[in-house]
């Protein structure tokens, strides 16, 4: 098998956050232009001291967003989701991000203003 690259850069963005708030991520991460994602049940095993040090109550029950992202909007869609789903909010939310340097079985996501075009080429063909 052949592995091909199309030269576009993306990042994985990992958001773990108290169960039931993946609504929260989703809806941020698609207002900043991201497509998906995928959500995974977790459960946390954290450190009690840290509920006490910070006042806030550490729930074990979690949920895992992974949403692979073009890195030219990472930051964008990383500030989003921290805004509407991070430590400050119902959903107590963190987010990371991995560098993607190669993916099997990946097709690229689809770029917006491409679709759009396309979109208005083929009207553009009905209206004829």
């Amino acid at each position: 098998m052949e592995i091909q690259s199309n030269n576009k850069k993306y990042s994985l963005l990992i958001i773990i956050i108290n169960k039931g708030s993946t609504d929260l991520v989703m809806n941020a991460a698609r207002k900043a232009g991201s497509t998906g994602g995928t959500i995974a049940v977790a459960r946390g095993t954290g450190n009690p001291n840290v509920a006490k040090f910070y006042g806030i109550a550490i729930q074990p029950e979690k949920e895992m967003v992974f949403i692979v992202v073009d890195v030219t909007i990472k930051d964008k869609v990383m500030k989003q989701i921290y805004d509407e789903a991070g430590l400050e909010t119902v959903g107590q939310g963190i987010i990371f991000s991995l560098p993607i340097t190669d993916a099997v079985g990946f097709d690229p996501l689809p770029n917006i203003e491409d679709i759009e075009q396309k979109l208005l080429e083929e009207k553009a063909e009905k209206a004829e």
